[in-house]
């Protein structure tokens, strides 16, 4: 058993255990319907994006870390895992084991995020990439068949060609239709991912919980679920200005093939860029501590 340093931040039993309740009960108000909905056999093509999409699993999410340069009381450290350490104040992350066990990992996220930052937001793209991911489909071949499109496909198509389209995100990218790809501005590809990302894009923002959950344990659970809680209001306002019809699901329609939708597309795209600067300055900061 080692001493803490001065530098760590110690909590209190009430502190921390207050901390990890809140946690759980905040998450448990997302899982629950999404659980209910899995042991149906039931579709969300919004609410169950976060859990599909991405790799971090609902226990997962539910686990609560304190995050790197704090020390829980009166904690024992088998109740947290392996990456925690026993000392004389008691129970903290062993946070240079992490970080040289996941260096590369943490320094590519990094890099990443701070990129990002630096980058002025473009806002013009007004949501045609879920558009080319349906690009001269039919309604049976689009991803989420079980809901209608709102225009039929060669009105579809045509809105693509019209409006043209502006993704700089891979991930995005990835899933458009082949005949969608060469109407794109950009080829984003993943070694070009540090060039390509800036902070206007939904998916990018969306993101910052991919980021938050590879980060854990370093960073406070607090932050994971921020960004999820971000994740989820994005995706609500990528499925409303897709192609589908989600109306029976209460997501009413952002029109972005007019100029109405559009700019309430855009105004909408700006607030979450200036809610995810925040947490990509926090991601950051957190990545700066120990």
């Amino acid at each position: 058993m080692t001493a803490a340093p001065d530098s760590l931040v110690v909590l209190a039993p009430t502190d921390w255990r207050a901390r990890r309740q809140a946690h759980e009960e905040r998450v448990d108000a997302w899982l629950a319907p999404h659980l209910a909905r899995r042991h149906r056999g039931e579709k969300h093509p919004v609410e169950d994006f976060l859990f599909t999409y991405y790799s971090h699993r609902p226990a997962q999410l539910r686990r609560w870390h304190p995050g790197a340069g704090v020390v829980l009381a009166d904690a024992d450290p088998d109740e947290f895992g392996r990456d925690y350490r026993a000392t004389a104040a008691g129970v903290t992350l062993d946070t240079p084991g992490v970080r040289d066990r996941r260096a590369e990992s943490v320094e590519w996220i990094g890099t990443l995020l701070a990129a990002t930052a630096g980058r002025p937001a473009h806002l013009g793209c007004f949501g045609m990439h879920e558009w080319a991911m349906v690009y001269r489909q039919t309604q049976e071949e689009v991803r989420h068949n079980a809901w209608p499109l709102r225009l039929s496909p060669e009105r579809t198509a045509a809105v693509v060609e019209e409006r043209g389209v502006r993704c700089s995100h891979f991930d995005a990218y990835r899933f458009f239709t082949a005949p969608a790809r060469p109407l794109n501005v950009l080829t984003p590809r993943r070694d070009t991912q540090h060039a390509n990302e800036q902070p206007g894009c939904l998916h990018a923002n969306m993101d910052l919980y991919k980021w938050a959950y590879k980060l854990s344990p370093l960073v406070p659970s607090e932050l994971v679920a921020d960004a999820f809680a971000l994740a989820r209001e994005i995706r609500t306002l990528d499925m409303r200005a897709s192609p589908y019809d989600l109306a029976a699901l209460g997501h009413p329609p952002v029109l972005v093939e007019t100029a109405e939708g559009r700019a309430e597309y855009a105004a909408a795209q700006r607030a979450f860029a200036d809610r995810a600067a925040a947490l990509r300055h926090r991601l950051l900061c957190a990545l700066a501590t120990g």
